[in-house]
């Protein structure tokens, strides 16, 4: 409990930086082209840092004190990316949010958007609810990643978390340490 439930690799580096130099070749490479698309895109709300044993991006406490439900010690993820055992995951909490407005699917009109944007590129989406998996660079819509980063602002993402939580009932599992 408090841990994210998605299968990934924890690295134990402390910084982004740790992080991206103890990657092989191959998946620096991707990383750090994924990165840097966030980091152009990303509205300044959000914030950088490991999270997760991932390089997460997101809403820090002094925006939103509350953090995220299921440890509010942890500030609100945002998105991630993380190399995995077989692949690089991108992780997209906020296209996703637990907001799906379709019954069905769960799809919100962002994670469709997403999903049509990707496809429209020509290249093959391997994606979860809010993981995209890719194997090589050129697996990766650079353009359409950037885009999707771009379209929700914190203060926005912030809103419809909290509406999130109001629809669905969900509460903090501790209180935050101060």
């Amino acid at each position: 409990r408090g841990r994210l439930q998605w299968p990934i690799m924890q690295s134990s580096a402390l910084t982004v930086a740790a992080y991206l130099a103890a990657l092989p070749p191959d998946r620096l490479a991707i990383v750090s082209a994924v990165r840097s698309i966030v980091l152009a895109n990303l509205d300044p709300g959000y914030e950088e840092g490991m999270q997760y044993g991932m390089i997460g991006y997101y809403v820090p406490h002094r925006l939103y004190p509350d953090g995220y439900h299921t440890d509010s010690r942890q500030p609100l993820p945002f998105a991630a990316i993380a190399s995995q055992k077989q692949y690089v995951s991108i992780y997209l909490m906020g296209v996703y949010c637990g907001c799906g407005d379709d019954a069905v699917t769960g799809e919100t009109p962002d994670s469709r958007w997403f999903r049509d944007a990707w496809l429209a590129t020509g290249r093959k989406l391997d994606m979860g609810k809010s993981c995209v998996r890719v194997r090589k660079l050129d697996d990766v819509a650079l353009d359409v990643l950037g885009r999707a980063i771009a379209r929700i602002p914190a203060q926005a993402y912030i809103e419809r978390y909290r509406e999130m939580l109001a629809r669905t009932g969900k509460a903090r599992s501790r209180p935050r340490a101060r």
